[in-house]
Order: C-alpha cells, then structure tokens, then sequence
C-alpha cells in the first residue's frame, strides 16, 4: 500500500505572509499482495466480548499486512444493555457469514478472516494466515482518496478494478467508515459497571456495489463536519458473492 499526504496552502503574495492550511489530502492505494480483513462480530451486551475487543485494539496493525474492522451486533441488545454502535444490518452480514460457512448459528464474539471463521483471538494463528497471504497476488486493484476540508468535511473517493476478469460478474464492494478510542460506561446488561473500549469500529457499512461491465467501480462519499478531529477512517474491500471469500481490502485513516 502506497499512503501519500499532501496539504495546500494559501500564500499572499501581498504581504507574504502564510495563511493555515485550507484542506488536507490523504491517498491510499493497493499493492500487489492480497492484504486479509480480520472482522469481528461484538457487541457491548454480551459479557465475552470485551476481552476479544481489548485483543483487537492490542494488535496494532500494518496496514499493508491486515486490516481489522469490528461490527457491533444488535441481537444482544434485548437483554437490558442497547449497544450504542449496532447495527441490524451488520448482523445480518454476520448471517451471511455464517451461511457461506453452511452454519446455521452465529455467536459473539467471532473472528473472521478474509471471509473465513476464525477460532479465537489467536495471535500466532492469525500471524501465519498474514504471512500465507503476503504470498497470494492481490485479485483486485483499490484505491481511497480523502479530502479534509477546514471544516472538518471530508470527501471519500473510492475506486476499484478487478485483476480477473472471472471476478467481474461477482465481485461486491463494501466501503465502511471506522472510528477508533470510542468509550461507553455500561450501566445495564451483562457488562452492568464497567467501562468498554472499542477501535476500528463499524459505523457504517455503504454497498454492495458493483463492477461495471467495462470493470469499473468509482464512489464519492460526503462526510459531514461533525467528522473533523476524530480518530476514523475508511476501508475499501472487494468480497465474492458466491462465497464470501475477499479478494482484497484497503485502509485509508483519515488525515488532519
């Protein structure tokens, strides 16, 4: 991945004098190696959960290696505690997840890696999965391009093009803005007391979109100003429809 960070200014040549930056531009593209999507399926109203959170935000990720996304769950939420940061939607993609796999459950919380259930949150295992898939030739070529206006709104490029041309006709792309150092003090559920952490979470999922027939895909994205000086970021990823599999992903953490 290449990340290129380039700021303007304004320069009065009147009275020479250096005015503050007007925007703030940041670029991220695809390499040649596949980088894996490690999601996790959470949710504040489950009690097993935080100790798989902690691991996530713990593992300090090179974005060229993996890409780490978690999406908080809603079916939890009934039980006394209602999670801030779920989605119905992210659970249905749980659910999906679980039917590629032919399983007829889900469970939080769950790793899953490049598409696939992943045990536990297993360091050495998913440092072996990181390295086998340095050695697979990327299958799609994305790019992320933000601009940070003044006023903290920010515009999202996305692109993408798949290297196969198999992969044309089922290739959905997803583009998930993240947010990081969130904090909730829970006082109901199973988590009644105590105060839960969260990184690179989910808080929103836009597509599936699709290739076009000349395989093409481009998307501009609008944030509003209530995104200036958070700690987020946007993940651009290709998955197959057929079977869940990702064919690549992209990280693009906003500038300032």
């Amino acid at each position: 991945m290449r990340l290129i960070t380039k700021v303007a200014f304004t320069l009065s040549l009147v009275n020479l004098v250096c005015q503050p930056a007007i925007a703030a531009e940041c670029s991220a593209k695809s390499g040649a190696a596949t980088v894996p999507l490690l999601e996790l399926y959470t949710s504040e109203g489950c009690s097993s959960c935080p100790p798989a959170d902690k691991w996530l935000s713990d593992l300090k990720p090179d974005t060229k290696k993996i890409i780490p996304l978690a999406f908080h769950v809603d079916y939890w939420d009934y039980i006394g505690w209602k999670d801030r940061f779920s989605k119905a939607e992210y659970s249905d993609r749980q659910r999906r997840t679980a039917a590629f796999a032919g399983a007829g459950f889900v469970y939080t919380p769950q790793f899953v890696l490049s598409g696939r259930d992943m045990k536990g949150a297993d360091t050495s295992r998913l440092n072996q999965a990181v390295s086998a898939s340095q050695k697979l030739a990327s299958r799609a070529n994305l790019s992320l391009d933000a601009m940070t206006q003044a006023n903290g709104e920010i515009t999202l490029k996305a692109t993408a093009q798949a290297v196969n041309p198999a992969d044309i006709n089922n290739a959905d792309i997803f583009v998930a803005i993240y947010e990081n150092k969130l904090v909730s003090q829970v006082n109901a559920g199973e988590n009644n007391g105590r105060e839960l952490k969260h990184d690179y979470v989910v808080r929103d999922l836009l597509g599936a979109y699709q290739l076009s027939n000349k395989n093409e895909f481009a998307k501009t994205i609008t944030l509003k100003p209530e995104w200036k000086g958070r700690q987020a970021g946007a993940v651009i990823f290709v998955q197959n429809s057929k079977n869940g599999e990702i064919l690549q992903s992209l990280q693009l953490p906003f500038c300032s």
